[in-house]
């Protein structure tokens, strides 16, 4: 008699959930989900903490991509057992920048009469790397076994291919026309500037072209 008593209450109650979710989907059918998800937003506003002025000029900016290829061995295991080769696709931006505050009185003079200046620019510098992390990816990756079940439990750090990346770009970007390109678009700049004010510049200094 239990065991019957038992039986039914279980069939009503799967019963009872079966026509349940069988009515939730007939509801989101028509777009009404009483259990529908919403999401609160308690963050706190966005504080102000500080303003710097700056007297640099942006003047060029690099756009650079590099292919990572990195392998790690274990010693006397092969490859299909142990180690992994990556193929990793870095990208970012460089900026290349001229401190105007660097000007002093000796390196910019006016002419009696105000109709021409002449300049000594300070030299262009680059700044760090500016990695692009939705551009950057893992392109291939060759594991062995063992590093798979690692994989299964841990992510795997992508650290080392930035800190990779941001090497091999500073050395690009010292090797490019960005610093050259700065300086001649600081001029341009500037020579637009003091033209507009009816003054001729002339620039003092190794040639930007």
């Amino acid at each position: 008699m239990v065991v019957k008593v038992f039986k039914s209450i279980t069939f009503v109650v799967v019963g009872t959930l079966v026509l349940g979710l069988a009515g939730l989907g007939v509801a989101n059918v028509f777009g009404l989900n009483p259990f529908q998800m919403s999401q609160v937003d308690r963050s706190q506003p966005v504080l102000l903490k500080s303003v710097q002025d700056i007297s640099q000029y942006h003047a060029a900016v690099g756009n650079f991509e590099v292919l990572l290829d990195s392998e790690d061995d274990v010693a006397l295991l092969p490859g299909f057992v142990a180690g992994r080769r990556t193929l990793f696709v870095a990208a970012g931006t460089v900026n290349s920048h001229v401190d105007l505050s660097g000007l002093a009185d000796k390196d910019l003079k006016l002419s009696a009469d105000g109709k021409s200046v002449t300049i000594r620019l300070p030299e262009p510098k680059l700044d760090k790397p500016n990695l692009d992390f939705d551009r950057s990816y893992i392109y291939d990756q060759d594991r062995g076994i063992a590093d798979r079940i690692v994989d299964a439990f841990e992510t795997p750090e992508q650290t080392e291919f930035y800190q990779l990346a941001e090497t091999k770009m500073t050395a690009a970007a010292e090797e490019s026309e960005l610093r050259k390109q700065a300086a001649k678009n600081t001029e341009a700049m500037l020579t637009g500037m003091f033209g507009s004010l009816g003054i001729d510049v002339t620039f003092l200094g190794a040639p930007s072209d």
